[in-house]
């Protein structure tokens, strides 16, 4: 559906089906304990999708957060290590995971929203994103450093 875009002659797919997001750069290449993930895609649906469209909808979800749920295993088992003191050699750091997401407004959404480009639709979604972003805001922002505002185990595993 989405074709590849091509940059220096080398072809580039959406990445959220192989690794989206990729949280390992990020843990081992800066600074920061924190890693905030931003949900575009629900991770949890209450009713059963009956419709093909619904179908298909629900697979790309899954599809999409499988790469996420991968990774977050991984990042908990690497922090269970450094919290047990089971690895000392300074070589993995122990991660602070916080999420935002509005999983209500994006569940509510038709599948055929993700191809929705009007401009009133888009500024619709940046607002709700930034009343959602504001609102986590303020509930989770002294945990920033400190520690993580979401149990990763709970939630992704």
């Amino acid at each position: 559906m989405f074709h590849a875009v091509e940059i220096d002659g080398e072809a580039y797919w959406d990445g959220g089906y192989m690794g989206n997001p990729a949280l390992f750069p990020l843990i081992y290449n800066c600074e920061s304990a924190d890693i905030v993930i931003v949900h575009i895609n629900p991770l949890f649906r209450n009713e059963v999708p009956r419709s093909a469209d619904d179908i298909l909808n629900r697979i790309n979800e899954i599809s999409f957060n499988s790469s996420l749920m991968r990774e977050m295993r991984a990042v908990s088992f690497v922090t269970g290590l450094v919290t047990q003191k089971r690895v000392l050699d300074g070589g993995l750091k122990h991660v602070l995971i916080h999420s935002i997401s509005d999983d209500g407004l994006m569940g509510a959404l038709t599948p055929t929203s993700k191809y929705n480009a009007d401009w009133d639709f888009l500024i619709f979604l940046r607002d709700q994103g930034r009343k959602c972003a504001d609102g986590w805001l303020a509930a989770n922002f002294a945990k920033l450093g400190v520690e993580s505002s979401v149990d990763a185990e709970k939630v992704y595993l």
